[in-house]
């Protein structure tokens, strides 16, 4: 144990002694978490509310029809109304991107309604983020109108309202607050620190193995009193922490951007935070061992078969999609953590950190997850050192 704790020691300095590495594990993950959360949530924010108060350029063909429903959009100070265009012209504006919406009322409307039937109404527009915020205003405006006519054939019949609305039908969500967000922040979470978590441990696993043999200093380790499972479990450990440390950064990174966005409202920046309870935190943490504990093995393992950093950088460059499509498939509504699920690396950390951030975890389900990573990984470690034992591998290439 002694040996090992001095590898480690000895691979730490040397890791910390290479700022690239240093950079990867410790500084883009907080850059890149403050900074583009930071631009991606304020600029999420200023969409919206650009999007809800912007000018709409509104196309209005009402066939001389519903004369109650123009007056009223043509008092709106929040739409510019377009009258005098047909329909197919209304179209080819907006696929032109010179009209946002066209609401075209049928030729033969009033007569319609004066039978108390429905009349239909066509809204065209060009689908989009920025004009499905928008067309909240349209479609609430044309509601209002709905309920006018409809109050009017009541009044007209003398009939009460509960005669078109037999029954109130009442949805209560028993979703708890808690479990809301965690389908938000539990989606996201796992994402961010499974990409970081494999950042900050490739650029270390890379340069203690391949790169040690690029520089020719592997055989004065070899030599040591150090048998090749202590150098191995030395080296393991620096990756293990080194992508630790990228996934609780970036996580940071994440916390001081949603704390330094001001449009974010102070009290629902607290009511996320209490909904966080110290024990979802602390278990999703947990999570980060097992994970980085699989990761570095897989990334030391594929690291000690290439003869290079070169070529060590091309074969573990194409591992980000292997690690990138569990967490996306986490991120996806219906996919649940089941006895199934928890079995499969990445995937089941996504899963599990959703449920703990919720409060909904199983912790059958859970230990079950702790065991797949672990067992993975310890096959990974087995590995790495059969394959530290081969001199055709060590000295491949050199």
């Amino acid at each position: 144990m002694k040996k090992t704790l001095i590898i480690f020691l000895k691979e730490l300095k040397d890791s910390l002694r290479d700022r690239r590495t240093v950079f990867m594990m410790i500084a883009l993950p907080l850059i890149m978490m403050y900074v583009f959360s930071n631009i991606a949530i304020k600029m999420q924010m200023r969409q919206v509310v650009k999007s809800k108060e912007r000018t709409l350029t509104v196309a209005l063909i009402t066939n001389s029809n519903a004369e109650d429903f123009k007056t009223t959009i043509s008092k709106r100070s929040d739409m510019t109304l377009k009258l005098n265009i047909d329909e197919e012209n209304a179209k080819k504006m907006i696929e032109q991107d010179q009209l946002d919406f066209a609401i075209v009322f049928p030729a033969n409307f009033d007569e319609i309604q004066k039978e108390y039937k429905s009349g239909s109404v066509s809204v065209y527009y060009k689908n989009s983020r920025d004009i499905e915020i928008a067309k909240e205003r349209i479609s609430k405006m044309l509601d209002d109108y709905k309920k006018d006519i409809l109050n009017k054939r009541l009044t007209e019949k003398q009939l009460d309202q509960a005669f078109i609305n037999p029954i109130e039908v009442n949805s209560i969500d028993l979703a708890t607050a808690k479990e809301r967000i965690g389908e938000v922040l539990g989606g996201m979470l796992p994402y961010i620190f499974i990409i970081f978590c494999f950042m900050g441990a490739m650029y270390p696993a890379i340069d203690l193995a391949a790169g040690e043999k690029e520089r020719k200093t592997i055989e004065t380790l070899l030599s040591s009193p150090a048998s090749r499972m202590q150098i191995v479990l030395g080296k393991f450990l620096v990756v293990v922490l080194a992508g630790i440390t990228s996934a609780v950064v970036s996580i940071v990174g994440l916390f001081l951007a949603f704390k330094g966005v001001k449009e974010i409202p102070q009290k629902g920046l607290e009511m996320i935070l209490r909904l966080v309870e110290t024990k979802s935190v602390l278990l999703t943490l947990s999570l980060l061992v097992p994970l980085c504990v699989f990761l570095a093995a897989m990334l030391l393992s594929l690291s000690i078969y290439a003869k290079s950093y070169k070529e060590a950088q091309s074969i573990v460059a194409p591992m980000n999609i292997v690690v990138i499509i569990p967490a996306l498939i986490g991120m996806m509504p219906g996919i649940k953590l089941t006895t199934t699920t928890a079995l499969i690396p990445i995937l089941n950390v996504s899963l599990a950190t959703k449920e703990i951030v919720s409060g909904t975890i199983k912790m059958g389900l859970l230990i079950e997850v702790y065991a797949a990573l672990f067992i993975l990984a310890a096959v990974g470690i087995w590995f790495c050192t059969m394959w530290f034992k081969r001199e055709d591998v060590i000295f491949r290439g050199m």
